[in-house]
């Protein structure tokens, strides 16, 4: 006996699609604008580099909002046994879609009119902040309590309200108090963007912590205190860790102090939570669930190496040589591709595995993408980093030669970083393809009933 193919896709499905799309997107204009330091003018009439930055940084930040965003909703709905809202979802959906179109069309047409990250003009941070507010509204009507809730629900929450009020914050610059002021104007926007990321981030760990718990089935390290530090501490960073970025601006010292003292420990805690939770597993549950818990360890081998980065970033004598650097960029690419992708792509293969067919077809495919994208993305950091420190002797140096001879002698550094970027995106390109199709496939062919799963988003 066999099932006709289900015609509605659900919302929260169709938001990770969109945000793969994202995410091969910005990959995409990022290879574009690492071609550009190679060859310096190519695509200049078309898409100069000043456009394929803010395609390529919203793109992917998008990417990390909608792959987040779809990954609590289904989640929460999994813990409730139920949805709140399919139709906020759908809205969601709507207008994210109808914010990314825009934006991305903007920077294409060459409109511009806001700051780094939101470069687009202020206009269309409406129906991006109206999404984002459905999304909070359902998540909480998914959960329902907040009563004795794991750490996950915690930081589902917090990432959710406080991305209303950060991106909100991100806009103050548009006042004329901070228009005014060169320092004002620069400590906002540094502070806002810190803690957006810190946001998401509340968004990513959450959901990654309740993966965790699913493939263990043990709830313990959810409500352990462990966890909750994290949880306490992510909020703190939040906060506070954004302040490494402004060492060179005449602000109070004691921030500095403070983003100094806790910038380097939320990743530490985050590695032992997974280092911990890896040796507790049985080998009949990583089997279960074999593609979310190899994208699991490779999270938590990237954020043992970007610890190693961040620790030294953040002494104020070191920040001073880095900052502005490649060094700073390669910092950046390792926390996005190597943890929060890596994480989002643990959520995204278990999310999709719920279809009316097992992804365990592809596994064999997959895995070969995630060691490529690995290797790659090791040579890619490697080269960045090079030219970053080259790039810094050149700062201080007393007697520098003029900037463009150094940028031409950094071509080789970026050469070798053009090039694993691109081994990088096709490595990523063959793990995507294999969990749009299975979808596709889901919803526009006849499947056995026997391998339908149940779904509660």
């Amino acid at each position: 006996m066999e099932q006709l193919p289900e015609t509605n896709l659900p919302a929260t499905k169709k938001i990770i699609l969109t945000a793969l799309a994202l995410l091969l997107l910005g990959m995409f204009f990022g290879i574009l604008g690492s071609l550009q330091y190679v060859v310096p003018g190519i695509l200049k009439t078309q898409l100069s580099f000043e456009k394929i930055r803010p395609l390529h940084v919203s793109s992917v930040v998008f990417w990390i909002m909608l792959a987040a965003s779809g990954g609590v909703l289904t989640y929460a709905g999994e813990r409730s046994g139920k949805l709140f809202s399919r139709l906020l979802a759908k809205i969601q959906w709507l207008l994210f879609l109808f914010s990314v179109v825009a934006i991305l069309t903007s920077y294409m047409l060459g409109i511009f009119g806001g700051r780094e990250y939101w470069e687009f003009p202020p206009l269309l941070a409406i129906p991006v902040w109206l999404g984002w507010l459905l999304f909070t509204i359902n998540l909480v009507g998914t959960i329902r309590t907040f009563k004795q809730q794991p750490v996950y629900v915690w930081m589902w929450l917090t990432g959710a309200f406080g991305f209303l009020f950060i991106f909100s914050e991100s806009y103050l610059w548009m006042l004329p108090f901070f228009q005014k002021s060169i320092v004002r104007d620069m400590t906002v926007q540094w502070k806002s963007y810190g803690s957006m990321v810190g946001c998401w981030n509340m968004l990513v760990y959450g959901s990654g912590i309740y993966l965790m718990e699913k493939i263990s089935k043990d709830p313990t390290p959810a409500r352990s205190r462990m966890a909750f530090a994290l949880y306490f501490l992510s909020l703190t960073n939040l906060m506070f860790n954004w302040s490494h970025h402004i060492y060179t601006l005449p602000i109070l010292p004691a921030i500095k102090h403070i983003g100094y003292l806790i910038s380097m420990s939320e990743l530490y805690i985050l590695g032992r939570i997974i280092y911990k939770w890896k040796s507790s597993v049985k080998e009949a549950r990583k089997f279960e669930y074999q593609l979310p818990y190899r994208f699991l360890i490779a999270a938590d081998v990237w954020v043992f190496l970007n610890l190693i980065l961040a620790i030294l970033m953040s002494i104020p004598a070191v920040n001073l040589y880095t900052h502005g650097t490649h060094i700073t960029v390669a910092h950046v690419m390792g926390t996005t591709i190597g943890i929060n992708s890596m994480l989002l792509m643990a959520v995204v293969t278990d999310v999709l595995d719920n279809t009316c067919r097992s992804l365990y077809i592809y596994q064999k495919k997959i895995t070969q993408g995630l060691v490529t994208a690995n290797l790659s993305l090791f040579v890619f950091l490697g080269a960045l980093l090079m030219a970053g420190i080259k790039r810094s002797q050149w700062q201080m140096s007393d007697h520098r030669v003029p900037f463009g001879e150094m940028m031409h002698n950094l071509i080789p550094y970026f050469i070798l970083f053009s090039m694993a970027g691109i081994v990088l995106f096709g490595a990523f390109c063959v793990m995507v393809y294999p969990l749009v199709k299975n979808v596709w496939a889901c919803y526009t062919v006849r499947q056995p009933q026997s391998t339908v799963t149940p779904s509660f988003n």
